[in-house]
């Protein structure tokens, strides 16, 4: 697994971002800057995306593997505690994480998602998770990421950029171009097993007890807002902030968004 480390080594203050779905820990650039003087920060690339390797059995794609591969980089990091800013998958394994008996997870941020996953945009996601086609250049890599991340909200010619520079790969062979830097495969086990109903992953959220923030893409449809609001009033009781003009999920590149997790982090 490979991840991208941000500001002093020596750090005894850790912050680990972890991506969503089909992202990558490059996601985080920016708001890993913006902390790198106060924390040590380490985005890495959950298995199968980004630099990290691809599992020959796709099945074992999922969150018990995600889980243990987080406590191993903790462990590896070798520090007793670590705060963790998980935007929607990068989210819930935080959770799982953050719900354990001597969690090490001190402060969590959770970026538009919550203890219950609704239906309708894991119908949404698994239309587009590994199947993107073949791009022949890097314009239509960005055409094509602009169009299926448009919830993220607007963002800056730049930062569309830097999101499709870390989110292809130049391909080998005839015909070249450029091909998404997750595995396939993720796709098929996204779509073994449809989803008709939502989630619920309250028990699990009950089970938090560290101070939380709770983040909304005003336009969510994975975070409805009635779950959003009720986050605020049970298990941990999160403070809850939530931006306009965006929907699933605020990619925290914004100083505004970038601004608000900071202050979080640094009130410990």
């Amino acid at each position: 697994m490979a991840y991208t480390e941000w500001g002093a080594p020596d750090n005894p203050r850790v912050v680990v971002c972890v991506h969503g779905l089909t992202r990558n820990g490059r996601d985080f650039d920016d708001l890993a800057r913006a902390l790198a003087d106060d924390f040590r920060v380490v985005c890495p690339d959950v298995v199968g995306r980004g630099r990290s390797d691809w599992l020959a059995v796709k099945a074992d794609y999922g969150f018990p593997l995600y889980v243990a591969d987080m406590i191993t980089l903790i462990a590896r990091l070798d520090v007793e505690q670590v705060n963790w800013v998980g935007t929607s998958m990068g989210g819930i394994i935080g959770m799982l994480v953050a719900s354990q008996p001597h969690t090490p997870i001190a402060r969590l941020v959770l970026n538009d998602v919550g203890p219950v996953i609704t239906a309708v945009s894991l119908q949404r996601i698994a239309q587009y998770v590994g199947t993107a086609p073949k791009f022949p250049t890097m314009e239509a890599a960005e055409a094509y990421i602009r169009m299926v991340s448009a919830p993220f909200g607007p963002l800056s010619d730049a930062q569309w950029r830097h999101l499709t520079n870390f989110s292809v790969r130049p391909v080998g062979g005839p015909g070249g171009g450029f091909a998404m830097v997750y595995d396939p495969g993720l796709g098929d086990v996204f779509r073994a097993a449809p989803v008709s109903e939502d989630i619920d992953l309250w028990p699990v959220y009950e089970r938090v007890a560290c101070p939380t923030l709770a983040l909304r893409g005003a336009e969510s449809d994975l975070l409805e807002r009635s779950t959003f609001l009720a986050m605020a009033e049970q298990g941990p009781r999160a403070r809850t902030v939530e931006f306009a003009g965006v929907g699933h999920a605020p990619m925290l590149m914004d100083p505004a968004q970038i601004a608000v997790v900071r202050d979080f982090l640094l009130a410990a």
